[in-house]
């Protein structure tokens, strides 16, 4: 299967080829001719399997094409909402990367910036918007955004919508789209609340589901590292002197942590920064341009930067802290081995995380191997003395806070649909006015969101 049996004009296949991308992935098979027919889609696909080439393909063609039929003007006809602003510019990009030959223009809003050059470049017109739902709710209630012309809405990651508190703000966005539109619905899962919303919105939708939540790539190597909370620090030193990790993205739970983190690396001669949620937009772009680069070899980040990051041929992610909602490993280890290449996933536990881990077992379906060789190790039967020694912490229920802030929001084992989907809110994810803690991307070439290169 190659891009040219997917009925694709010569506009995008040129822009394809020029990017490099030859095979697509799963989900791009299914979904571009589906949409192409003009059905509306359910899309059930977690990050890195290549859902944004998938819906921007097919809605780039059918606009283009539309244009070509009927010289329509520029404006909105495209709608694409997402839940922050880094996935924000990365979808923007995509758009800006297959449909530079279609004469198609796109724009990309989010809150945290001045609205003045957003308002400015509506004002000259686009074809396609992507927008957080905060700043959009913004301008269209200052009247600078009119959604009358929308004929395409695209949903991205609608489980972190939910997860961040936008359904609402949704709600009401779509309320302003015409009821005759086609709809293009995506979500790593789909709890109740998500399906009740894709259910009221999607016509007769075909439905395309890959890689469910709970596995992790084939292509990504895993281990952990069982080590004492105090010698996480010098395990992570020692794990960064081999040359070969030429970059890594290291997670914490905590903003404090992974300024802590950065300190240390930085005291060792390593190069790093920190991505979170105290980090202003300019500091945060800096630091996802040095990273991208390899100014930067290490990135640590808060599960804010779980999902919806894409940084070309990142070998290594490191798991400083573990997650205390499992799905969040799958999300954070994701980052690696993207769209069939390599990578590896190293993961710290202590004994307070012991509970995590059995936990992220339990959803992956399978062991990690263990790394014994490490110079701090910890056997699983000292841990196991050591939380039995212990006070128990969160009660009992299985409930517990994880140590990073997730404010009481804590899991009561079992429901699949009462969690976070990666979003922990350790990163800072929190709504202030109209400025959803949206996390920024730089520009610069990401790739494909997980097309294959051929």
């Amino acid at each position: 299967m190659s891009f040219e049996n997917l009925n694709l004009i010569e506009p995008i296949l040129k822009a394809l080829k020029t990017e490099g991308y030859t095979t697509p992935t799963p989900i791009q098979a299914q979904a571009i001719p589906i949409i192409l027919k003009r059905h509306d889609l359910l899309g059930c696909a977690q990050t890195g399997t290549g859902k944004t080439a998938a819906f921007a393909i097919p809605t780039l063609q059918l606009l283009h094409q539309d244009r070509i039929a009927h010289k329509e003007q520029k404006t909105i006809k495209a709608l694409v909402l997402t839940p922050t602003r880094e996935l924000a510019l990365q979808i923007g990009e995509s758009f800006t990367n297959y449909g530079k030959h279609t004469g198609l223009k796109n724009l990309v809003i989010f809150g945290g910036v001045s609205q003045n050059p957003q308002v400015d470049a509506l004002r000259r017109g686009v074809d396609i918007l992507v927008a957080t739902p905060g700043r959009l709710l913004d301008l269209m209630n200052q009247r600078f955004i009119n959604l009358e012309h929308v004929k395409f809405l695209i949903l991205d990651e609608a489980d972190r919508m939910l997860d961040m508190g936008f359904v609402n703000d949704v709600k009401k966005i779509i309320a302003k789209v015409p009821a005759k539109r086609q709809t293009l619905f995506f979500s790593a899962t789909m709890p109740k609340e998500i399906q009740s919303l894709a259910d009221s919105i999607l016509n007769d939708p075909e439905k395309v589901e890959v890689t469910p939540v709970s596995s992790t790539a084939d292509t990504i190597q895993q281990k952990i590292y069982y080590v004492d909370k105090s010698d996480k620090k010098s395990l992570l030193i020692h794990i960064l002197k081999d040359k070969n990790i030429k970059t890594a993205l290291v997670f914490t739970r905590t903003k404090h942590g992974a300024d802590k983190v950065v300190k240390d690396l930085t005291r060792a001669g390593i190069t790093a920064e920190a991505i979170h949620g105290n980090k202003s937009q300019n500091a945060r772009q800096r630091a996802l341009t040095n990273f991208k680069n390899r100014t930067t070899r290490v990135l640590i980040a808060t599960d804010i930067a779980a999902r919806g990051i894409d940084i070309d041929e990142l070998t290594h992610v490191i798991n400083y802290e573990l997650p205390n909602i499992p799905e969040t490993y799958v999300h954070r280890i994701g980052r690696t081995g993207r769209a069939g290449a390599d990578g590896i996933a190293f993961s710290f536990c202590d004994a307070e995380e012991l509970e995590f881990l059995k936990d992220i077992h339990k959803l992956i379906a399978k062991q990690i191997p263990v790394e014994e060789g490490h110079p701090y190790p910890l056997s699983p039967a000292a841990m196991a003395a050591k939380i039995n020694e212990a006070p128990k912490k969160g009660g009992s229920g299985g409930q517990r806070g994880g140590g990073g802030g997730r404010g009481g929001n804590r899991r009561s084992g079992g429901s699949g649909n009462n969690r976070s989907a990666g979003n922990n809110r350790s990163g800072g994810n929190k709504k202030s006015g109209g400025n959803r803690s949206e996390a920024s991307k730089p520009g610069g070439k990401s790739g494909m969101s997980g097309a294959r290169k051929g």
